[in-house]
């Protein structure tokens, strides 16, 4: 007899680029070298590594060709991607030989407006473009919805324009959708409910969540998407990050915590978590000061306990 196939989800750490964009001291290549080998010797799987934009905007993503270019030698089992926002963009991605990429824009208009200084419809419409443009190119593309589950500046948004951009996006060759509580609004029951429209209107493509703890359910929020089918989740190491367009919107879900709530319901991510932790101490280091994630803390005073 057979025994039951174990549960796995996969988690793509996002600090080296989500987690890393707006810090204020900028990180030398060496440091974001020897972060993504404690990353990828924690087995940690798929890893966001940057971003293809103008480095006069973020400076910290300047040195995003060379990193991809020094880790490339070094992703044996480690599937690595990063973020394009326009034509330039996907150029650079382009000649550094990047396989895979990951693309969105806003269901808000506000927020849209706030983060690249054009209307929802006109970054839609772009981003529809420059996605056919990429897979054109023989590129793997995430494509992303940002503000899915609401906007703090206009509040809900509507359920039925998600689904509707999820299936346009869908239709331009992107092999995977990613749902973004970019301002982290979402409730458990509205992921749930959004989750399965999402799965219902779009039954071929994998779905991806990139959730932020902002009102502290990023990790209810995970466990009601996983309950959905979700098996891809954004996570960032120590929690780092957010979206410096939405007031109050910092806090990723860290990856420790991810990590700790699946091994707690017999779901495996590949990950270990006190290799992880060690990641986390790590940018504590360079960055000077602690992080939000929790388990770092609780497996610290755990050992002081048995001391």
């Amino acid at each position: 007899m057979k025994g039951t196939p174990i549960a796995t989800v996969i988690l793509e750490d996002e600090s080296l680029r989500d987690g890393l964009q707006f810090e204020q001291k900028i990180l030398t290549l060496e440091e974001k070298l020897s972060l993504f080998r404690l990353l990828a010797a924690a087995g940690v799987k798929r890893l966001q590594v940057g971003s293809f934009v103008h480095p006069k905007v973020v400076p910290q993503m300047a040195d995003t060709e060379e990193f991809i270019r020094a880790v490339r030698d070094e992703t044996s089992g480690v599937f690595i991607t990063a973020l394009v926002l326009n034509d330039k963009g996907l150029e650079r991605a382009l000649r550094c030989g990047l396989g895979h990429l990951s693309m969105s824009s806003s269901a808000s208009n506000s927020h849209s407006l706030k983060n690249v200084k054009r209307t929802a419809d006109e970054a839609f419409a772009s981003l529809l473009e420059l996605i056919r443009q990429a897979v054109g190119s023989g590129l793997q593309v995430r494509a992303g919805i940002q503000c899915a589950f609401g906007c703090v500046y206009e509040g809900a948004v509507a359920e039925d324009r998600v689904i509707e951009m999820a299936g346009r996006l869908a239709a331009t060759g992107a092999n995977e959708l990613n749902l973004a509580d970019t301002t982290g609004m979402a409730n458990p029951l509205q992921v749930r409910r959004l989750v399965a429209k999402t799965r219902k209107a779009i039954p071929h493509l994998p779905i991806s969540i990139h959730l932020h703890d902002t009102r502290g359910l990023g990790l209810a929020n995970m466990l009601a998407a996983h309950e959905e089918g979700v098996t891809i989740f954004d996570v960032s190491a120590g929690g780092l990050g957010g979206c410096p367009f939405v007031k109050g919107a910092s806090g990723n879900v860290a990856a420790e915590d991810a990590v700790n709530l699946f091994e707690q319901i017999g779901v495996e991510t590949g990950v270990d978590l006190k290799a992880l932790c060690k990641v986390v101490d790590h940018y504590e280091a360079l960055l000077g000061r602690r992080l939000p994630g929790r388990m770092n803390r609780v497996i610290k005073s755990q050992a002081i306990a048995c001391e």
